[in-house]
């Protein structure tokens, strides 16, 4: 009984240290090739598919999406490469 004890705690601990180095970040991504207005919906839908994305907003005035994400579960890369794919080319704004 002791040892499953002993387990459990250990495995708690685990877990919540992992929630502990896990981040939500926020990135602002400039989008290229948005020229209508439908564009932004579909921006929006291909990086809220990426598992790890908690929020997007995409404005089609500065060409641009604002993505929360956890960087535990997603990068950068992965959501650059997802507009990309939809035909929206797009780099990190500095």
């Amino acid at each position: 009984m002791r040892k499953l004890s002993a387990f459990a705690a250990l495995t708690v601990s685990l877990l919540s240290a992992s929630v502990a180095f896990a981040g939500e970040k926020t990135v602002t991504l400039a989008v290229q090739n948005m020229s209508c207005a439908t564009c932004p919906h579909t921006v929006k839908e291909s990086l809220l598919a990426i598992p790890g994305v908690a929020r997007v907003v995409v404005s089609f005035e500065t060409k641009t999406a604002v993505v929360v994400y956890d960087d535990m579960r997603t990068s950068i890369r992965a959501l650059t490469s997802a507009t990309t794919k939809a035909g929206y080319p797009s780099t990190p704004k500095s």
